[in-house]
C-alpha cells in the first residue's frame, strides 16, 4: 500500500506552458485567451465559465493541433526527478488539470504518473467544435480527484500533498495534508503551507523531507 500521494496541477506546474494558449496560437486567439486565463487564475471569474469561453475560440481547428501542441509543450525542470523520488519513497503521484487529456496524456505516461484527470475537447469529423465534453475539471473537481485517488490508493488524506500555482488549485490544496505553492500567484502563496519559488519541481522533495 502506498505511503503517501502527491497530486500536481498541470499547466504552469508540471508543464511550463498553458496548453490552451498553445492551442489558441493555432486559432489566432491567444491574446483573448491569455486575458481570460489570467483573470481566472487570479480568481476574478469562475473557472468553468472561463474555460468554456476560451475553448469556444478554438472552434474550427483541425485535431492535428493536439500533436503540434504536444511538440511545443515543455515539461517543468525536475518533474521526472520528483516522480522518481516519490515512487522510490513508496508514494504515488497524479496530475489533475483544467487542461486537456488530448495533450496531457502522453506526458503523464512518459513521466510514469499513477493518476491523470483533465478535460476532454469535443471533436466532430476531425474538427474541434469549441465545446468541452462532460463536466469541467474545476477547483472542486481537483479536490474530488485528490480525495478519490487517496481512497483508491489507501492513503490517509493527511498523507496527501497538493502542488499548484493558481486559484483553481486552492480547493485541492485545502483538502490535502500538505499544500505546496509552486512559483505561484500571491493569493496561493499566502494560503499554502509551503512555497517553492524556483521553477524546479524536484524542490518539492525537499518540502516533503525526502531530500536534504
Amino acid at each position: 500500500m502506498p505511503r503517501f500521494l502527491v497530486v500536481l496541477d498541470a499547466d504552469s506546474t508540471l508543464l511550463e506552458d498553458e496548453v490552451i494558449e498553445l492551442l489558441a496560437d493555432a486559432a489566432g486567439t491567444r491574446p483573448q485567451v491569455a486575458s481570460i486565463t489570467e483573470r481566472a487564475m487570479r480568481g476574478e471569474i469562475d473557472f468553468a465559465e472561463s474555460l468554456r469561453e476560451r475553448v469556444a475560440t478554438l472552434a474550427g481547428l483541425q485535431d492535428d493541433v493536439f500533436r503540434r501542441a504536444q511538440q511545443a509543450v515543455r515539461v517543468t525542470r525536475g518533474a521526472a526527478e520528483l516522480i522518481r523520488g516519490v515512487h522510490a519513497a513508496g508514494g504515488t503521484a497524479g496530475v489533475v488539470s483544467g487542461g486537456f487529456h488530448e495533450v496531457l496524456d502522453p506526458f503523464a505516461a512518459e513521466l510514469g504518473l499513477d493518476h491523470c484527470r483533465a478535460n476532454r475537447l469535443e471533436v466532430v469529423d476531425g474538427v474541434l467544435s469549441g465545446r468541452v465534453l462532460g463536466d469541467v475539471v474545476d477547483a472542486q473537481a481537483k479536490a474530488t480527484a485528490l480525495r478519490e485517488w487517496a481512497a483508491a490508493d489507501g492513503v490517509d488524506r493527511l498523507r496527501t500533498v497538493a502542488v499548484g500555482d493558481g486559484a483553481n488549485d486552492l480547493e485541492m490544496m485545502r483538502v490535502a495534508g500538505l499544500s505546496v505553492a509552486f512559483d505561484a500567484k500571491p493569493r496561493v502563496r499566502a494560503e499554502a503551507d509551503l512555497s517553492v519559488v524556483d521553477r524546479d519541481l524536484s524542490a518539492v522533495l525537499v518540502t516533503m523531507g525526502l531530500r536534504g
